[in-house]
């Protein structure tokens, strides 16, 4: 069958490539209008998928399904070309670990042969070929890589130089490849066309990029030169006399992981939410799909996500080899960090040298997950401001693990499992307060200890705040530190210590929520209207009648304070509102009362 409308290609190619997974409508605006899309354009939308339904039949087009924030088309991995692409990569794999080279070489012919031309070609979206054209090119470069390396190791030099020959002359910059084909030359007994095509590489990297070859290319040189064939286990051609090998450098392996709380507790959350406990089994499991090498750990400001994070990462940091990479995204502040930033910073802590590392930002990706595509790396992203920051930091193998906090869901994060943190139970809170302070003590105030817990809301943040303070006045009672923490107007003043408050955490996502909503209010006026409420429940009704305003538009402004996880939703349907949020939207609604104009 044939879908000839443009941009209804242009949604059934970005569910495809991204099949049984989400794809947010905002997504799919930004892929069918180039991230200029109307202001009707979820309407659109929703007609683009109805008629793409209806043009691809009933059967077909009942695989394309309504889940939130968006659409997913239903596709068994061998019904799709990519689909059986990878499974001729994984059976490569199996058979190469077995030891069949020649077996492994056969299935990644076969995979290659599967792709003809450049991929998306009839599509009609430039955001989705920068997005996705570059990733598939990638992975379809990664397999015949390895197809090629597997005939070197077979004997099957001579056969490659013809290939070879035309892949360096496609990709006349690409050391790699030019490595590949000197290597053949000098095994077939062809020193010296060997050795032009190191000069005539050498003479295009200085021209196009002033800088000369690197490494690995210098030292197949240096091991021709010194008639070595170093990277052929047995005898070379008859007239090669071994030498000594030359042992290459070993690339850096990064240890970035932050350390440990000492008293970190993993805790169940409470009401409906994913729970947490449990080891990083779940995230080291190397049998585990592709699509779920990427953990999202969301949840309000201070309710533990960067310690379960950085616990996980301990707990399975061993497995990854190629190393551990850390990074704060400064997603929760004014000035997120931009992904090319980190690109860079992370490409030179893996090795790369400073002048092999491009500006241009879709080179950096390629380059960033060419060097890491075969390797266990586990990379944890903290504090991310949204998915369009974290995915360029994703790598394209299937090796490696991505830790994500954030205060947002990244519901539009494609293939990425989510855990919602929730804040802790009160027998979890009185755990960690013991463990800071020490359990006779609240044990001798048990009364007094569970009234601080519930005060706080079982949010970490608080809890050790107030653990902190209480620890450095021993001879304090615990039921002065509750009567401070009961009073309403002095609640967060009291939830601060050094550097720590929650006050602070309130005001990131209080700023997040400026960004004015294509309809409707602003969801930081929703939390102000929240705060003024006798109640932490409340439905959406309330709002419409608080705010005047229609029940789609509420529930807009409601949806994107759960998102923020500045507010909870129950199985009932209601909202929730703790009490430490309440007493920040109070804070902020009279504080606007008392920066309004005064009028005569």
């Amino acid at each position: 069958m044939t879908v000839a409308a443009p941009r209804q290609r242009v949604v059934l190619a970005a569910l495809l490539l991204n099949a049984n997974r989400v794809v947010s409508v905002d997504r799919l605006e930004d892929f069918v209008w180039d991230d200029t899309p109307p202001s009707s354009g979820p309407a659109v939308i929703r007609t683009y998928v109805m008629r793409l339904r209806q043009a691809l039949g009933p059967k077909a087009g009942a695989r394309i399904v309504t889940r939130a924030p968006g659409y997913l088309v239903e596709v068994d991995g061998q019904e799709t070309d990519l689909g059986r692409f990878d499974s001729h990569r994984e059976r490569a794999s199996a058979l190469a670990m077995a030891g069949d080279l020649a077996g492994a070489s056969a299935e990644l012919g076969t995979a290659l042969s599967m792709w003809h031309q450049s991929p998306l070609q009839d599509v009609q979206s430039s955001t989705l070929r920068d997005i996705e054209v570059r990733h598939l090119e990638e992975r379809y470069f990664q397999a015949l890589s390895w197809r090629l390396d597997l005939d070197m190791q077979l004997g099957r030099h001579a056969d490659l130089v013809p290939e070879l020959w035309r892949l360096t002359r496609e990709n006349p910059l690409h050391e790699g490849l030019a490595a590949k084909l000197m290597l053949a030359l000098f095994r077939s007994g062809r020193q010296s066309d060997a050795l032009n095509v190191f000069h005539q590489i050498r003479a295009a990297l200085i021209e196009k990029l002033a800088t000369e070859p690197g490494t690995e290319l210098q030292q197949v040189q240096q091991q021709i030169l010194a008639s070595e064939d170093a990277r052929l286990t047995g005898p070379g051609p008859a007239d090669v006399r071994p030498v000594t090998r030359i042992a290459a450098p070993s690339p850096p392996r990064p240890a970035q992981l932050p350390a440990m709380l000492p008293d970190f507790l993993p805790w169940p959350s409470a009401g409906p939410r994913s729970p947490v406990d449990g080891p990083a089994s779940t995230l080291s499991d190397p049998t585990a799909p592709p699509r779920e090498t990427t953990t999202v750990i969301s949840g309000s400001g201070g309710v533990g996500k960067t310690c379960l994070a950085v616990h996980w990462a301990h707990a399975c940091r061993k497995e990854y080899t190629r190393g551990q990479l850390y990074a704060s995204l400064g997603g929760s502040g004014d000035h997120p960090v931009r992904p090319s930033d980190l690109l860079t910073r992370f490409l030179r802590d893996l090795g790369v040298p400073q002048a092999r590392i491009p500006q241009d930002d879709a080179e950096l990706v390629g380059l960033y997950r060419s060097v890491v595509a075969d390797s266990k790396l586990l990379v944890v992203l903290d504090d991310a401001h949204s998915a369009a920051q974290v995915r360029p930091l994703i790598p394209g193998g299937i090796h490696s693990r991505v830790l994500v906090t954030s205060r947002n869901r990244l519901a539009d994060l494609e293939g990425a499992r989510t855990v919602v943190l929730g804040c802790m139970t009160e027998d979890s809170s009185l755990r960690l307060l013991s463990s800071i302070i020490g359990r006779a003590r609240v044990d001798a105030e048990l009364a007094a200890a569970r009234q601080i817990v519930r005060i706080c809301s079982g949010l970490p943040l608080a809890l050790r705040i107030v653990g902190i303070r209480l620890l450095g006045r021993p001879h304090r009672p615990l039921a002065g530190m509750a009567d401070r923490l009961a009073r309403a107007d002095r609640l967060l003043d009291e939830l601060s210590v050094g550097d720590l408050s929650v006050r602070g955490c309130f005001d990131a996502g209080y700023q997040a929520l400026s960004a004015a909503p294509r309809h409707g209010f602003h969801a930081n006026v929703a939390l102000r209207i929240l705060g003024t409420l006798e109640t932490g429940i409340l439905s959406t009704a309330v709002l419409v009648e608080r705010l005047g305003c229609s029940f789609i538009e509420a529930e807009d402004a409601l949806d994107r304070l759960v998102d923020a996880n500045l507010l909870q939703q129950d199985s009932s349907g209601r909202y929730l509102l703790s009490s430490l949020t309440q007493a920040y939207a109070r804070e902020q609604s009279i504080a606007l009362c008392e920066n309004a104009p005064q009028v005569a």
